[in-house]
């Protein structure tokens, strides 16, 4: 009776062990759902537009799997849940790589989502005073990315070596002795009330209602801009067809057309100039 019991219990971890492979989000039928991670704003609400008015038509049928941070878009495409995420940029892509070591292929890029330097306690950054408490991003990519644009606007001046992932170690000089506070992206908008200036990521800005053109201080320029979102994938499936595809209603004039009329210049279409791979 024992036996049959001990049988019985490693069947049924046969069986979820294959259901649990069955269930991975990639496939190697090019007729199946490309799944695709993305964060909800706006990468969820630019590919739910490719999803509602251009995939039918290409033949390609998307299903988008909505994750609110910058984590697990990248966990999710390792573990295979889904095949492509849509939502990060060169840089942030090769700091996940090197910490978690695992391989990502960049595919294309799509847009650019201006970093802004928002503020409720300052109209003019001329104002700001020494001591000031300013809010980054706390991942290596969006940190770095923050205080270039505190040095571009003259608050404080980066060594000349300074990597893309600087940290406040890479600071030559900060004369206004700003106080520099990394806090999780989502929670940028919300420091305001707290800080004297928060440097934001364009998709938690535009959730929180703000918009670079209208409320930052100052914002990122997209001529020359190294940070683009696009596409990326596992490096066996760089040349799945559906990412080819995807990729190409990404890139084309009604998704273009759909970002400037939806962001009002929060979000811009990516350029020769903004689609940096490396």
């Amino acid at each position: 009776m024992l036996r049959k019991i001990s049988v019985a219990v490693a069947s049924l971890g046969l069986l979820a062990g294959l259901t649990a492979c069955g269930s991975s989000g990639a496939s190697d039928d090019p007729n199946a759902p490309l799944k695709v991670a993305v964060n909800p704003v706006p990468h969820g609400e630019i590919l739910q537009y490719v999803k509602d008015e251009l995939a039918a038509d290409a033949g390609l049928e998307l299903e988008i799997v909505t994750f609110n941070d910058y984590n697990q878009p990248n966990t999710a495409l390792v573990e295979q849940q889904v095949t492509a995420n849509y939502f990060q940029t060169v840089p942030f892509m090769e700091e996940f790589e090197k910490k978690a070591g695992d391989d990502l292929e960049w595919i294309a890029p799509v847009h650019l989502e201006p970093l802004g330097i928002y503020s409720e306690k300052v109209k003019d950054l001329n104002a700001v005073k020494e001591g000031a408490t300013v809010a980054v991003p706390n991942d290596p990519a969006n940190q770095g990315r923050a205080l270039k644009l505190l040095a571009d606007n003259g608050l404080l001046t980066l060594k000349p070596d300074a990597p893309t992932s600087a940290t406040e170690q890479d600071i030559a000089d900060n004369p206004k002795k700003l106080e520099i506070k990394p806090l999780e992206a989502a929670q940028l908008p919300r420091s305001l009330p707290d800080v004297d200036l928060s440097v934001i990521n364009g998709n938690y800005a535009i959730e929180a209602g703000l918009t670079p053109k209208n409320d930052a201080l100052a914002a990122e320029k997209a001529e020359g801009n190294p940070y683009a979102n696009g596409v990326v994938t596992l490096p066996e499936d760089k040349d799945d067809p559906r990412v080819k595809k995807l990729v190409e209603l990404l890139q084309g004039p009604e998704v273009a057309e759909f970002v400037e009329g939806k962001y009002n210049g929060s979000v811009l279409i990516a350029t020769g100039e903004t689609a940096a791979t490396s």
